[in-house]
């Protein structure tokens, strides 16, 4: 898919900022989550590999419903310092579209002032403050974006992050969530949780080889061909589920 293909249904001013990036083809998740209607609003779990284009995915979701009004953006990541690395990034992308505001500090606040702004960054731990704290801006909020999700599995982060998805579907009723990841193992069952579409995709932008090193010689594996095999997996698990 181009670039190109999408400018009919992306706003003009977004449209510019990707273009003045570079960016000409879509990538393989990012056609099939388009596909799947993340520019229509459907909450979608996307499986990719590091680097194969996720955190565009979420951002033309959020973009798109900030700039046309449906509503602020929330992106929850597991750390400060990825928290910060995420502002400066969005910041240098997106400064002259919307306001973007960091929050990871003081738990026992609303952070009432961040109803001036229309991308939140914060840590999971931080967003189920504001929503314990009854922040008043919560209820403009229409993207949720959802870093490194697979952390639900950690026996740290693990329950605040999973208690924060029940409270957020509960509080925020059409809330568009994202929620993404490179390694999750049952992708189907997580995306039926959060009542989700699935987009899995093996595609990298650099090839990954696989060896084996036994008595003096390297025996590579076509990791490729194993990717095929997965991708074919679940396109059949898809079309018998929409059977």
């Amino acid at each position: 898919m181009r670039l190109k293909e999408l400018k009919s249904v992306l706003p003009e001013d977004l449209y510019k900022v990707l273009e003045d990036q570079g960016i000409v083809d879509m990538r393989p998740a990012q056609k099939k989550a388009v596909d799947s209607g993340v520019l229509e609003g459907s909450s979608l779990l996307v499986c990719t590999p590091t680097a194969s284009g996720k955190t565009l995915i979420a951002e033309l979701a959020a973009a798109k419903n900030i700039i046309e009004g449906t509503g602020k953006a929330v992106y929850i990541v597991p750390l400060k310092a990825l928290a910060g690395e995420k502002f400066r990034e969005f910041r240098k992308k997106y400064d002259s579209l919307f306001r973007i505001a960091l929050s990871i500090g003081d738990i026992d606040s609303a952070d009432s002032y961040l109803v001036d702004y229309d991308l939140i960054i914060c840590t999971a731990e931080k967003f189920d403050s504001l929503i314990r704290h009854h922040a008043p801006w919560l209820k403009y909020v229409k993207t949720v974006i959802i870093d490194e999700v697979h952390l639900l599995n950690d026996p740290g982060r693990g329950p605040t992050l999973e208690i924060l998805i029940t409270i957020l579907r509960q509080v925020l009723e059409n809330v568009q969530l994202i929620a993404l990841s490179a390694t999750i193992g049952n992708p189907e069952e997580l995306a039926g949780w959060l009542e989700a579409g699935l987009i899995v995709d093996r595609w990298r932008p650099v090839e990954l080889k696989k060896a084996m090193y036994y008595n003096g010689e390297i025996e590579y594996h076509n990791i490729a061909e194993d990717d095929d095999k997965e991708n074919r997996k679940i396109l059949k698990k898809d079309k018998e589920k929409s059977r």
